[in-house]
């Protein structure tokens, strides 16, 4: 399903919407704006889920996010268990109804992170606008001109894009910031506790410089998951599952360091870049390539950011991001119940160390490296197509199967 010439805008990287899932409600809502806006006379719709939608839609509030954006017109949603012969497994079928009569459908994937595909024809803000579509030629060009990564994103998108990627930041630390406050019970049947701010309040005396880092670290990294698996706003960065590992990390070396906003944000044009070229390659889809194509792309991300604070090379910057992601392969997506809490919240705490870890072993070995990340990127969506379904957001393997 993947086409692999299109890189679209950050815009698209990057949204602000409402958890828990970007592929499981970003998307389908987008999708049924778009049908609703198609057919205005419709007194009644169908919806049928497929695959992935269908297998973890209920964990993921899926029914709930089409019923209410296609109200007050009646709506039939029906999941299909059956139908395996999909090009992406994140697919939908929606049908429009008048006097009784069907009046249109359309088939619609929901591709990851929010970003929707319509069978036959594109949405217009999906349009291929970056002319290189890999690191190596992305890289090749930046040290022709001399360029950083951040400033490839400016000669693309125009100085427009720092105003998206402002609010972009604002919507981060006001996910960590809101999430640090709350407490008591994640909605969903496993009763998950928020752990967010018990991590943040811990005050030990006798606490080294490396563990309350890791304290912290981890406290910002849940605050943003929790905050999705609540429903509440945050940004996917690629996705809702893994939107807490990439503010998690900037958000802590702002208050270590004291890095300006606009130091932040070129960070985030430059984690753009790494999020877009896996976007277009592969996949930052869980029911498309497991896991490891959401958490593994968000610590990619996380590293390449921290990569450009810590004004490292353009081959260090590669270096960290391939570390980040090669070391995620084969991570299964099984979420139990459906629900963006277990084993997520915690795997976002996890990747976000990762990510730290991946830049300080490329400061020092990257002129010793064999992989790309390129080849790490084309590794990654061949693993993940190698994944038994069970292993790709359907939580019929793994914890999802096994926890009683």
């Amino acid at each position: 399903m993947t086409d692999n010439r299109e890189m679209c805008s950050l815009r698209e990287l990057y949204k602000i919407g409402r958890g828990p899932s970007s592929s499981h409600t970003i998307g389908p809502e987008r999708a049924c704006i778009y049908f609703k806006e198609k057919y205005p006379d419709a007194e009644k719709f169908k919806v049928i889920l497929y695959g992935s939608l269908a297998y973890t839609g209920e964990g993921h509030d899926t029914k709930v996010i089409i019923a209410d954006t296609l109200a007050p017109t009646e709506a039939e949603i029906v999941c299909d268990f059956e139908e395996k012969s999909l090009l992406h497994p994140n697919t939908m079928k929606l049908f429009a109804y008048k006097s009784g009569e069907e009046i249109g459908a359309d088939t619609i994937y929901s591709v990851g992170g929010g970003q929707i595909k319509i069978e036959g024809q594109e949405l217009s803000e999906n349009k291929d606008i970056y002319n290189f579509h890999s690191f190596s030629e992305i890289l090749d060009y930046c040290k022709k001109n001399n360029l950083r990564i951040w400033q490839y994103v400016e000669e693309i998108e125009g100085k427009e894009i720092w105003e998206h990627l402002s609010l972009t930041w604002q919507t981060m630390q006001q996910s960590i910031l809101a999430g640090l406050s709350c407490d008591g019970v994640l909605p969903g049947r496993l009763k998950v506790q928020r752990k967010a701010k018990f991590l943040f309040e811990q005050n030990h005396i006798d606490e080294t410089r490396e563990t309350r880092e890791n304290r912290l670290v981890c406290a910002y990294a849940f605050a943003v998951s929790e905050q999705n698996a609540a429903c509440e706003r945050i940004v996917t960065a690629p996705t809702c599952g893994a939107s807490g590992v990439l503010p998690a990390v900037l958000y802590y070396q702002k208050q270590k360091h004291d890095f300006t906003d606009k130091e932040i944000l070129r960070a985030l044009a430059t984690a753009g870049v790494v999020g877009n070229i896996v976007k277009t390659n592969a996949s930052i889809s869980g029911a498309e390539c497991g896991c490891q194509a959401e958490i593994g792309t968000a610590c990619s991300m996380a590293a390449a950011a921290l990569g450009e604070l810590f004004s490292m090379s353009l081959e260090q910057i590669e270096y960290a991001a391939e570390i980040a992601l090669e070391h995620h392969l084969g991570l299964t997506c099984d979420p139990i119940y459906g629900l963006v809490q277990i084993p997520c919240i915690e795997r976002n705490a996890v990747a976000a160390m990762r990510a730290i870890n991946a830049v300080s072993l490329a400061n020092f070995l990257t002129s010793t490296r064999k992989i790309s990340f390129d080849l790490v990127v084309k590794t990654m969506y061949e693993t993940g197509k190698d994944l038994s379904r069970r292993y790709r957001e359907t939580s019929e393997g793994g914890l999802a199967k096994l926890y009683k």
